[in-house]
């Protein structure tokens, strides 16, 4: 058990998390699954002075293309409750891209609308930085329950939490960082929604 470790797992216990581990041992001693990729991944998607409107303009516009994802998955499945599901998280991300017009608003009221953001919002990059088109083409074999397309877009928004906080130790702009971690945040509380939906449905 190290320091960094304990450090660590009393940081996820005070943002919320309820059930952390410390593994005895450290990261030598894990036995299980190991993720792959750089930390550096999709880094290269911002630069580091962005401010506060543009790290939202960025949120907003993969929001959009993961809610368009969803739209579009739904023609590869012919199973209702799939579909009824995918229109489901589809409309959750309505919800998360009104929820970043309101976080605009609350540091700039005379900042972009949700019109206004909404024709920028064309972009093939979903949550988590995954390109939409290779994501379907990659992932179109966990669709065919519920719980794994459940188990699916809890992938995506544990990358998209993880993003936000990389990008936050990217930015040299003070408010643009607590813009981060505030969105993070709300990707934690879609995570948890999505967790006892699929607790629900297993």
């Amino acid at each position: 058990m190290g320091g960094r470790s304990r450090v660590a797992a009393q940081l996820l216990a005070g943002r919320g998390f309820r059930e952390v581990y410390n593994l005895s041992g450290g990261i030598k001693a894990w036995e299980g699954k190991v993720a792959e990729g750089p930390v550096e991944l999709n880094l290269d998607m911002v630069r580091g002075d962005e401010t506060p409107a543009e790290i939202i303009r960025l949120a907003y516009g993969m929001e959009h293309s993961l809610g368009e994802f969803y739209e579009t998955a739904k023609s590869v499945t012919k199973d209702s409750d799939i579909v009824t599901m995918l229109d489901t998280l589809s409309k959750v991300e309505n919800k998360h891209k009104a929820y970043l017009v309101e976080l605009g608003k609350s540091i700039d009221p005379g900042g972009e609308s949700g019109e206004a953001l909404e024709i920028k919002a064309a972009s093939n990059t979903l949550e988590g930085g995954f390109n939409s088109v290779d994501f379907l083409k990659k992932n179109e074999r966990f669709m065919q329950s519920v719980p794994d397309l459940l188990d699916l877009a809890m992938m995506v928004e544990t990358q998209a939490f993880d993003l936000y906080f990389r990008f936050s130790g990217k930015t040299g702009n003070e408010q643009t960082k607590v813009v981060l971690y505030k969105i993070a945040d709300e990707e934690k509380g879609h995570l948890a929604a999505l967790g006892a939906l699929r607790d629900a449905k297993a």
